[in-house]
C-alpha cells in the first residue's frame, strides 16, 4: 500500500515511537490522526506548522468508547481509515515477588493494579483499537494494521506484565491476519528492542539500561525513527503479513 494520500491513525502518537511514525507517515503524504491521552494537540499543531496534515484526538486506548471515537474521527475528518498503528503502551516494571534475604520471607508481591494497568493499555488497548479499525477497514475492503509487540514477548526479567502483554500482541497479529485477510486487511507486528524513547529513559533504572546496552550487538539503543521506518516498510510491502518484524539491533532476551 502506498502511504501517500492514505489516512493513518497512530495511538500513543504524541511522543516517542508513535510521534516518529506520525511524522514519517505525514512527510510521506499521509493524513494522520494522533490518538493519545496527553500532548496530542501540541504534537499535531507542531507538525501542522511544518505543512503536514495531522490532527490530534484524545484517546485512552483502554476505554471502549475512546477507541471507537478515535477510529470514527479519522473517517469523519478524512473520509477513510487505511492504516492503523497500535502503538500506545506503558511500563510498570517490577518483580513478581521479593524475598527478604535476612528472614527468607516474602516481603513484597506485585500488586494486581501494577499487573492490570499494563495489561489494560498494552493488550486490551490493542484489542479495542484494533477491533474498531478492523470494523471500518472490512467495510472498505482494504487496510493495514500494525501493532507494537517487543523482544520482551519471550520473557524479560522484572516484566511479567509487559512481557505477557507483548506476547499477547504478537499472537493477535497472527490471529487477525488469518481472520481479516478475506476483507483485504493485512496485519503485522513490530518487536522493537531497546529504543531511546522518553518512556524507556524515564522508567528504566539507569544501571539496567547500561547493562542492556552492552548486550546489543550494534552497541547502541535504537532510534524512534528506525521503528517508524519499519512501520513504513510493513505498510508499503504487500508481502508483509501475519508476522512479527524484529527491530532490535540484534538483541535477543
Amino acid at each position: 500500500m502506498e502511504i501517500k494520500g492514505k489516512v493513518a491513525v497512530v495511538t500513543g502518537g504524541a511522543r516517542g515511537i508513535g510521534r516518529a511514525i506520525v511524522e514519517r507517515f505525514a512527510k510521506a503524504g499521509a493524513k494522520c490522526v494522533i490518538g493519545d491521552v496527553a500532548g496530542f494537540e501540541e504534537a499535531a499543531a507542531e507538525l501542522r506548522s511544518q505543512g503536514l496534515e495531522v490532527i490530534g484526538v484524545h484517546c485512552d486506548v483502554s476505554n471502549e468508547d475512546d477507541a471507537h471515537n478515535l477510529m470514527d474521527r479519522a473517517v469523519q475528518e478524512y473520509g477513510s481509515l487505511d492504516i492503523a498503528v497500535l502503538n500506545a503502551g506503558i511500563l510498570r516494571d517490577g518483580l513478581l515477588i521479593k524475598v527478604d534475604k535476612a528472614t527468607g520471607k516474602v516481603a513484597h508481591k506485585m500488586p494486581l493494579s501494577q499487573w492490570q494497568s499494563v495489561i489494560d493499555v498494552n493488550l486490551t488497548g490493542v484489542f479495542l483499537t484494533g477491533r474498531e479499525a478492523a470494523a471500518i477497514m472490512a467495510e472498505q475492503g482494504h487496510g493495514v494494521i500494525v501493532m507494537m509487540s517487543s523482544i520482551a514477548r519471550t520473557g524479560n526479567f522484572g516484566q511479567s506484565n509487559y512481557s505477557a502483554a507483548k506476547a499477547g500482541v504478537a499472537s493477535l497479529a497472527m490471529v487477525w491476519a488469518k481472520e481479516l485477510s478475506r476483507y483485504g486487511i493485512r496485519v503485522a507486528a513490530i518487536a522493537p528492542g531497546f529504543i531511546e524513547t522518553p518512556m524507556v529513559m524515564k522508567d528504566m533504572k539507569p544501571e539496567a539500561l547500561e547493562m542492556f546496552k552492552k548486550q546489543i550487538p550494534i552497541h547502541r539503543l535504537g532510534r524512534p525513527d528506525e521503528i517508524a521506518q519499519t512501520a513504513q516498510y510493513i505498510v508499503e510491502c504487500d508481502l508483509v503479513d501475519a508476522t512479527v518484524v524484529e527491530a532490535s539491533g540484534g538483541m535477543h532476551l
